[in-house]
């Protein structure tokens, strides 16, 4: 079995003025060590480390005591990616092989999450027996949990004693008017609780939980999806609250709302929320540190963000795999001193250069221009146009390129000799890049090329192997020095 060393870090994640790209390396420099070695390999805290460092999620927890109006599980759908999905739910044994199975082939995961199918919490059993089994046998790995809070109280001296430390939290209100739009009701106390009382009970649930968790050390994540027309203003006091009671993150997710999930705001007719809406409410936050490179992962995600190797794992798979666990861990440490060795040579080189960034030249007053980037990971541009599952967004400034969000589309071209439906695909890869007025990518084919320029993006291949904010300002500095930043050719971007 070969494990191989990523790539080139990307420089540091300065830039991000409103709300933050995740955790950068700026907005830690105040937090204590101990708080920075628990954040900085972690791909769901750190924006910058989700480019390097993997997570997997072991579905493992079946059951769940509230009902959201957006969500529909289903266990065997292995084509849907969203939160709440799962091909193979385990046990607690399975999900502890299949984890240190991972761990051993793909040497860059660092995080175990159970999130689902239903709430951990509501599975208190199976959740920790699992924990129990991976602090013992996998102390490298990082545990996590996330839940909807109800029973959260009930459960975080359990959580501490197993160095659980990562924690999420999904508060969509604050407001139990709010809170009764969204959940039909709660199982509490052995009763279904419906209505605004519902609500009351899970959102005192949640900040009783949260204020436990912040007491004793624990970093929380808050999630909170983005319904229109239900909480999409109410998220900024949302965002204000989990913010004073110490929340670490706050991570807004667009409502998926397609019809065929069977949800009941999918049924309904709910719209889901514009890339422009989600950009700007989570701009709106304030100061707060904003996720915003979720995925909205399946419960049995493996992988680097943006990716699902959940299906090289399989039980099937696992049992047939020969490896050398022991090797394999020892292989693991190795790589990830590389791997911090090469970030921190890339943010001394990346500091270089800022110290010189008055001469660049740019004007305070220019606008931004926003682009979108084909990359697979560790942080550069390194993918063909035709491969890209789903772009990087960014925004680029006089004050530095800004991680904006991601755009999920169709391959374009799947490797073959025909492509498929190429036009099709094509002109679905256009429409989701509205807005943004330069693409880079490592290649580009001439057809490919010719559409996107008939569309007003710009195709850029020049900046291969290159990080990404590097290539992004580089790309920005020609367009300013060639005259291309006069008024803008958008003006209702989407990001």
């Amino acid at each position: 079995m070969e494990l191989k060393v990523l790539g080139p870090a990307t420089p540091s994640e300065g830039g991000c003025s409103k709300g933050s790209c995740g955790s950068t390396d700026d907005q830690m420099a105040h937090l204590p060590e101990h708080i920075r070695e628990r954040v900085k390999n972690h791909p769901c805290y750190s924006e910058e480390a989700h480019h390097h460092y993997a997570r997997m999620h072991v579905a493992v927890a079946p059951a769940c005591n509230i009902q959201c109006n957006y969500c529909n599980r289903k266990y065997d759908c292995a084509n849907e990616s969203r939160p709440g999905v799962v091909s193979e739910l385990l046990t607690p044994d399975q999900a502890v092989k299949k984890t240190l199975a991972v761990a051993a082939t793909i040497p860059q995961m660092t995080v175990l999450g159970i999130a689902g199918p239903g709430d951990p919490l509501a599975n208190p059993a199976r959740t920790f027996d699992t924990f129990r089994q991976l602090s013992d046998k996998a102390p490298d790995i990082k545990l996590c949990v996330s839940t909807n809070g109800l029973t959260l109280p009930d459960h975080v001296e359990e959580l501490v004693k197993h160095n659980i430390d990562h924690v999420t939290i999904t508060i969509n209100c604050v407001d139990p008017e709010v809170g009764a739009k969204i959940y039909p009701w709660i199982f509490w106390k052995n009763r279904r609780i419906r209505g605004v009382k519902a609500a009351k009970i899970l959102i005192a649930q949640q900040q009783k939980g949260l204020q436990m968790l912040v007491e004793r050390g624990v970093l929380v994540k808050v999630n909170s999806v983005l319904i229109p027309g239900v909480n999409d203003e109410h998220l900024k006091e949302v965002s204000r609250i989990v913010k004073e009671k110490g929340a670490f993150l706050h991570n807004v997710m667009p409502l998926i709302a397609e019809e065929e999930h069977g949800t009941y705001y999918g049924v309904m007719g709910q719209r889901s929320p514009s890339q422009s809406e989600l950009t700007a409410l989570q701009d709106a936050c304030g100061d707060m540190n904003m996720m915003r490179h979720c995925r909205q992962c399946r419960a049995d995600a493996v992988g680097l963000l943006g990716e699902d190797r959940g299906q090289e794992f399989t039980l099937d798979k696992i049992d047939a795999m020969e490896i050398d666990y022991d090797a394999a861990m020892k292989k693991r440490a190795e790589i990830h001193q590389a791997i911090e060795a090469s970030r921190d040579a890339q943010r001394a080189a990346q500091s270089a250069k800022a110290a010189t960034a008055t001469a660049s030249g740019l004007p305070k007053g220019l606008r931004s221009v926003y682009m979108a980037v084909a990359s697979s990971g560790q942080g550069v541009v390194n993918q063909h146009f035709g491969h890209a599952k789903e772009f990087l967004v960014y925004e680029a400034s006089p004050t530095g390129a800004r991680f904006i969000g991601h755009r999920k589309t169709d391959q374009y071209c799947a490797g073959d000799t025909t492509c498929g439906d190429a036009e099709t695909a094509l002109q679905r890869t256009i429409r989701v890049l509205d807005g943004c007025e330069v693409v880079l990518c490592s290649r580009i084919g001439i057809e490919p090329w010719g559409h996107l320029e008939d569309a007003g993006i710009l195709p850029n291949g020049e900046h291969a192997m290159e990080p990404i904010e590097e290539a992004v300002m580089a790309v920005y500095r020609e367009m300013f020095e060639t005259g291309q930043l006069a008024p803008p050719a958008f003006e209702n971007r989407s990001a």
